[in-house]
């Protein structure tokens, strides 16, 4: 039993390993971004810092880890965590230049990728087993809470001063 137990775990690695590299190297982004302007802080920067930290780095590691733990046979999923992280992760490069460069449109554009990315992690789960329930309503509130931070953060942009 117990090595049946590890052998489904090492199985479900490679798909959790994109996202914890993209999501420790936003994390690390953020903080020597937070380093780099902490002589001179502004707004944007600390937004900026906050947006890599959290959206970057933490809700991707979650959603990606999660899903690696919450998919029926993640290891046959290889081009769809690779279109998930794309997505995800073009997303948010164009969420965080479109927001620093005062480009709406590019926020906005960001912002649809994100939620694609979005709907395809939470998509990804559906047939999750029923002994993981609570794991699965965990991961569910994180993508909701996500999915409405998104249009939420891209309409606060759009208001905030150029």
């Amino acid at each position: 039993m117990t090595s049946t137990v590890l052998k489904d775990r090492s199985a479900r690695w490679p798909a959790a390993t994109p996202f914890a590299a993209a999501g420790a190297a936003c994390t690390v982004a953020g903080g020597l971004l937070a380093a780099a302007t902490a002589l001179a802080p502004s707004q944007l920067a600390s937004w900026a810092v906050a947006y890599l930290v959290l959206v970057g780095g933490v809700a991707q590691v979650a959603l990606g880890v999660g899903q690696a733990l919450l998919s029926p046979r993640p290891q046959d999923r290889r081009l769809l965590v690779a279109v998930e992280l794309a997505g995800w992760n073009a997303g948010n490069g164009a969420v965080l230049a479109g927001t620093l460069l005062g480009a709406n449109w590019l926020a906005d554009a960001g912002g649809l990728a994100l939620a694609a990315a979005l709907a395809l992690l939470i998509v990804a789960t559906r047939s999750a087993s029923p002994q993981r329930a609570w794991a699965l309503h965990l991961y569910r509130a994180l993508a909701a809470l996500v999915l409405v931070s998104i249009p939420t953060g891209l309409i606060i942009a759009a208001l905030r001063p150029h």
